[in-house]
């Protein structure tokens, strides 16, 4: 046998394994990397009370390049110490709780372009129709204010029918149909523990139109409510859901435990997702 009918044969049996492996799978990038994490409830939460330097210098620690700012009023004359305490240390802020004029006139200074995350008052009408109606009519100036400046705004849930993934998606799709294609939904565990049973179709409902995913440990009940990654009985099980999905958007996690530095808060859910991420890889080899 020739050297070229050899070397022809060892092409088409290459070209036929390769043809075997589904086309993207090996370079699908995973949600759960630390480059796609984004640290949230770490501001007014941090039992150590850190300044905007030192919560800098502490996301750089951990290999946290991304968070999502909330404040409280005393927050405000530090907003810009902020930003450029993010900017030293190469944190992106991805994220702004809410609304506040000097936020967005800073914004606008520095050039950032974080998601804002909105709750919506629960509405007092009757009819679904008119509830989705009356939620996006309280909403639609901020969307037009977030469009204006190129700014993704994204529907925060926080318990109640506005919390309600059916809802959101609809509220949602109501503000895209008046001409505002920026909103979407950010979904946060810790508000959901209501949809640990039916979470497949409740993420499936709301997977095009997320724009970050915050995890926490889930248990029935909230008990307790605010717990770390890889403590809880259904996250895993939750979590696989998404990947299942394909899901690639941004994952938060979060400290919102006032009784615990922010940096021990943080460590526990980059520990506990780096342990539940093993545990999937395992037994996704084994199928």
């Amino acid at each position: 046998m020739t050297r070229s009918i050899v070397a022809a044969l060892l092409l088409t049996l290459i070209t036929f394994s390769t043809a075997l492996i589904p086309a993207g799978r090996a370079a699908e990038p995973d949600p759960l990397e630390p480059s796609n994490l984004v640290a949230w409830c770490i501001v007014p939460f941090d039992a150590s009370k850190r300044s905007p330097e030192a919560r800098a210098k502490m996301l750089k620690e951990l290999g946290v390049t991304r968070c999502a700012y909330d404040w409280r009023a005393e927050h405000v004359p530090t907003f810009e110490a902020e930003l450029q305490a993010y900017k030293k240390e190469g944190i992106d802020m991805f994220a702004f709780w809410g609304t506040h004029d000097e936020a967005f006139r800073l914004f606008e200074k520095y050039g950032v372009r974080p998601q804002i995350w909105q709750m919506i008052p629960q509405p007092k009408a009757e009819s679904q129709e008119a509830k989705v109606e009356e939620a996006a009519n309280w909403l639609k100036p901020l969307a037009e204010r977030t469009a204006k400046e190129g700014l993704s705004l994204g529907i925060y849930n926080h318990g109640g029918w506005t919390g309600e993934p059916a809802n959101m998606v609809a509220v949602c799709q109501k503000l895209r149909e008046m001409g505002y294609p920026q909103v979407g939904i950010v979904y946060n565990f810790h508000h959901g523990h209501e949809h640990i049973a039916d979470w497949p179709e409740a993420f499936r409902q709301m997977q095009p139109y997320l724009l970050c995913l915050n995890l926490n440990g889930m248990n029935a009940q909230a008990q307790p409510k605010i717990l770390g990654i890889g403590k809880g009985k259904h996250e895993k099980q939750m979590i696989q859901t998404v990947l299942d999905a394909g899901y690639q958007a941004p994952i938060g996690i979060l400290d919102h435990r006032n009784e615990l530095d922010a940096k021990e808060s943080l460590q526990e859910n980059l520990d506990g997702l780096q342990q539940l991420r093993a545990d999937l890889a395992t037994e996704s080899a084994k199928k």
